[in-house]
């Protein structure tokens, strides 16, 4: 069998056999297949498409290629969230304490940011002392202890999957939907939970910025979960603005605590008690109006925000920073950014908010960039809003004054004010389980 034969055959439209997509993964693990051919593969795939089965097929490879999470040593069952990626997003870190709190165990592993989006392991290390690399032991101890558990991803997970998307960064391959699926989806067959729910982003902050084109993606994801014996499930969230007030590692974390308190932004708090309801519900603990009820009663109650104080001190972090968010480390610095002109605030790029907090320190242009967890970005008006001329867009946070311009001049381009009010638009805009669509725009 030979590569160059496979990228004929892919670049003629033709469907690969699941003897050549196990080879072909294979091989490129073990190194014999070359870099150039595999990019030559993956660029046939983005203008040719894969079949459901070829997808089906590859995830499964792309998992295999290195450990199978079992999380059998952990009581009962396991659900997992993934989201596509975006700006704001620490919703993690308020669900998961949610659905902890009714018994059902997430041991979770996360990514860093890079870029414009932030990841949940760099927000989580503001922290003070939070251990995120667990050896398997520790990670199921503190699941079976606390009820959760998030970590950086350790081990030999996925390697295919490290190897293909370094590829498809440097080949503008990344927005592939047949690419995109096999990527998440491999890494949360390899974790090893019972449930999957996917947080499919759409918008400017987002991977897919159609509706339709999201859709697709959760679509196919779906299928491939339940293919696996998974239950899965999707929901499409509107990243045309970001989540909550908050950008920035040290800041999230406090909105995150803010929320589990009932003190969260409205878009934040609706978008996480229903994606902890679809958790509960994939878990079979009820229909689904009945678990998005008992998300609501476990902010109300407190008892979400006691889970997330029993994993962080599970985990060597110091839980009084949770407690007291004052306590968190505070940059040295902030500027306040202001309205241009008056008027209604009709959108808010999300994409450009999070350069904007990146350009403070907040986030990484390269992966060894270092991370100053203390910048970041507090919105003061959001989308709807009427601001006049002078009044607080932002506050910014950053340890170094000359910061400040540039951020301040990629967040103005992020808003966009004009005479009119804006349409309201739904934060879930679909809903996707096996063989069901509902759409809510």
């Amino acid at each position: 069998m030979r590569m160059y034969d496979l990228i004929m055959k892919k670049r003629s439209g033709e469907a690969l056999t699941e003897e050549e997509i196990r080879y072909m993964i294979d091989e490129y693990v073990a190194g014999n297949i070359p870099d150039y051919q595999m990019s030559a593969f993956l660029m046939a795939v983005y203008f040719k498409g894969m079949t459901e089965e070829e997808i089906f097929i590859m995830t499964d490879a792309v998992a295999r290629s290195g450990d199978m999470v079992d999380l059998s040593g952990i009581e009962g069952i396991k659900v997992d969230k993934h989201s596509t990626g975006g700006v704001g997003d620490k919703t993690t870190l308020i669900i998961a304490p949610i659905v902890a709190s009714y018994g059902v165990k997430v041991a979770k592993m996360s990514g860093r940011g890079l870029g414009h989006t932030g990841g949940t392991i760099d927000k989580m290390e503001s922290i003070p002392g939070i251990k995120l690399s667990l050896s398997q032991e520790e990670f199921f101890a503190v699941v079976n202890k606390a009820g959760l558990s998030v970590i950086g991803q350790s081990g030999n997970l996925t390697p295919a999957d490290k190897k293909l998307y370094a590829l498809r960064d440097v080949t503008a391959t990344v927005d592939s939907i047949p690419l995109i699926a096999v990527s998440i989806m491999s890494k949360k067959l390899a974790a090893g939970s019972d449930c999957i729910l996917l947080d499919v982003k759409t918008g400017s902050g987002a991977f897919m910025k159609s509706l339709d084109d999201s859709i697709a993606l959760a679509e196919c994801m779906v299928k491939i979960g339940e293919s696996s014996g998974r239950r899965t499930a999707a929901l499409i969230t509107d990243m045309d603005i970001p989540l909550g007030n908050n950008i920035g590692n040290a800041l999230e974390v406090i909105e995150a605590v803010e929320t589990l308190k009932g003190q969260g932004p409205e878009d934040l708090t609706e978008i996480c008690i229903r994606l902890a309801g679809n958790m509960l519900y994939l878990a079979g603990k009820g229909e689904l109006p009945e678990c998005i009820q008992m998300a609501k009663d476990a902010i109300e109650s407190g008892k979400a925000l006691e889970k997330l104080i029993s994993m962080v001190e599970a985990q060597g972090g110091d839980a009084s920073v949770i407690k007291d968010t004052d306590k968190f480390e505070k940059a040295q610095w902030s500027y306040e950014v202001k309205a241009p002109q008056s008027g209604y605030i009709t959108r808010i790029n999300s994409e450009a908010c999070g350069i904007a907090s990146m350009l403070l320190g907040a986030g990484r242009e390269t992966k060894d960039s270092e991370i100053d967890y203390s910048a970041g970005i507090i919105l003061r008006n959001k989308v709807g809003k009427y601001v006049e001329k002078g009044e607080v867009l932002a506050t910014l946070y950053a340890n170094n004054q000359e910061l400040f311009k540039a951020a301040e001049d990629k967040l103005i381009e992020a808003f966009t004010i004009e005479d009119n009010t804006p349409k309201e638009r739904p934060l879930i805009l679909a809903r996707i389980e096996k063989d069901k669509i509902v759409k809510y725009v």
